[in-house]
């Protein structure tokens, strides 16, 4: 079963980047975050006609998740907040498999109030996961998370450290997801640094290889116990008009 994230920064302006990925790679499932569209803009004809169902939950201008996926998906469900307009989590049953799509709060800068709201939200996702690791032993957590966990994960760590992304209230929060028994799958495969999925649009940061690495796919004991391979897939972000993220795509056997 192959499964893959990717924060596509719009996906009106990179639908047929989109399309083209999924004949290629043919994953069983692609999250996509920052999809930055109302519901009633969502291409459902496109996705359907390229072969996969699709749910999605998104918002004007900003935010925006989906789940696309070959097979039925069940026990949707949508936010994470009670009374959160920000659309961020979607979540889905497939295969067996349950699949959780985040879009983690950027947080803008350490201290401000965006940071405290990025901290509160994952605080609601450790809680929000601890009960459905008890439902679900074939559990997958993938998105954008906004957080770099290591260093080796950075291009600049020293450079860098403090700042958001890269802040030690980050990385214990997402230490604490890792606590529950989840795996960050990449480094089951991938124990070396220089490895990323994101690079700033400024700068030629993709050109010069400077980027950091924040998208992530994390399984369940069981789930990353059948983990094959996991790669980060820099080809599209070498297009004209990319996202600044790469998608990230790891096989299972289940």
């Amino acid at each position: 079963m192959k499964i893959a994230t990717w924060n596509v920064n719009s996906l009106k302006v990179r639908l047929p980047q989109v399309l083209d990925w999924l004949a290629a790679q043919q994953p069983d499932v692609l999250c996509l975050q920052e999809t930055k569209l109302t519901d009633a803009q969502f291409p459902r004809a496109e996705i359907e006609a390229a072969g996969y169902q699709v749910v999605f939950s998104g918002q004007p201008a900003y935010n925006g998740v989906a789940i696309l996926a070959r097979a039925p998906m069940t026990e949707l469900e949508r936010d994470l907040l009670a009374d959160d307009p920000q659309k961020r989590l979607l979540a889905a049953t497939i295969n067996g498999v349950r699949v959780v799509n985040v879009y983690v709060p950027n947080g803008q800068a350490v201290g401000s109030e965006k940071y405290a709201y990025k901290l509160a939200w994952l605080t609601a996702l450790r809680d929000y996961l601890a009960d459905a690791l008890k439902q679900h032993e074939k559990l997958v957590l993938l998105g954008d998370f906004n957080i770099a966990p290591e260093d080796r994960d950075v291009h600049d760590p020293e450079g860098l450290a403090g700042q958001v992304l890269l802040s030690e209230a980050e990385r214990a929060a997402f230490r604490e997801l890792t606590a529950l028994g989840l795996c960050d799958v990449f480094r089951l495969h991938h124990q070396e640094g220089g490895l990323y999925s994101w690079w700033d649009y400024r700068a030629f940061m993709f050109r010069r290889k400077l980027g950091i690495r924040i998208d992530l796919i994390l399984a369940s004991p069981m789930l990353a116990g059948s983990c094959s391979s996991c790669e980060v897939d820099v080809a599209p972000r070498r297009l004209e008009r990319p996202s600044d993220h790469a998608p990230v795509w790891a096989e299972f056997v289940v």
